[in-house]
């Protein structure tokens, strides 16, 4: 099998090394990530400036740009193949619920899904980031199940896993997304100049982690799976805008 990895940690991420140390027993690696940190990037593309595709010294290559970018760029020009399977992360920290919308790791997946390509964002839900391990055991399931039962048309995976040692994972869930309340007020400070700057602050606590949310499997030990859907179309409210919009 043939992968495209990307992140947005960055290429010199510890989750993007063992995330390529674990594809790579399974078949040929390509990594194209960040040159730096763009957690919270979204869905953005880069169309005010050229891209550069560099190679650092483990191999890895990176872009002076998005996730989004990266994927692209990867599949729409640089790459001599077309990949298999596009996978992103393994992201320090969860990307569950309302996260997605803003997560730059399942960002770089979806780029890889609406390109046509089978594509899994997986994370680690935790601060201290020390069983990727264990992500990486679940990564190994997941293709595995690919290799034996690939799906009959691209799918786009949203994977967190608890960070916890692999003897304790009780594991793998298929989920839905969970809510999250308003996000905290921003914080403000005062620069050198005693200019007032902004921080943006932490996302609120979980609203809706009922039992089958992604939030629920990785608080009772399990790694949970959610299949993501871009349309955003609300259904459910086309008949009312349609009246509404009667004279």
């Amino acid at each position: 099998m043939r992968f495209l990895i990307s992140n947005d940690d960055g290429y010199f991420a510890p989750g993007l090394a063992a995330l390529a140390a674990t594809l790579g027993r399974h078949g040929e690696v390509v990594v194209v990530a960040p040159e730096r940190d763009r957690s919270g990037a979204s869905n953005s593309l880069t169309l005010d400036r050229p891209l550069t595709l560099r190679q650092a010294a483990n191999g890895f290559h990176y872009v002076n740009g998005t996730p989004t970018d990266c994927v692209h760029l990867a599949v729409t020009g640089w790459l001599d193949f077309r990949p298999d399977m596009v996978f992103s992360g393994i992201n320090h920290g969860a990307n569950m619920g309302d996260d997605t919308i803003y997560s730059g790791t399942v960002a770089a997946a979806t780029e890889g899904y609406l390109l046509g390509i089978p594509s899994v964002a997986v994370s680690l839900c935790g601060k201290s980031g020390q069983n990727f391990a264990t992500a990486c055991h679940v990564v190994d399931g997941l293709v595995e199940r690919f290799r034996e039962r690939p799906f009959g048309a691209p799918v786009l995976l949203n994977v967190n896993v608890p960070d916890i040692p692999l003897p304790a994972l009780a594991g793998v869930a298929t989920t839905r997304l969970g809510r999250r309340h308003h996000a905290e007020p921003v914080i403000q400070a005062r620069n050198p100049r005693g200019e007032a700057v902004y921080w943006v602050g932490a996302v609120g606590a979980a609203q809706d982690a009922g039992e089958g949310t992604d939030f629920w499997a990785t608080a009772n030990n399990l790694a949970s799976v959610t299949p993501l859907s871009i349309d955003l179309t609300a259904y459910p409210q086309l008949d009312g805008v349609k009246a509404w919009l009667q004279p």
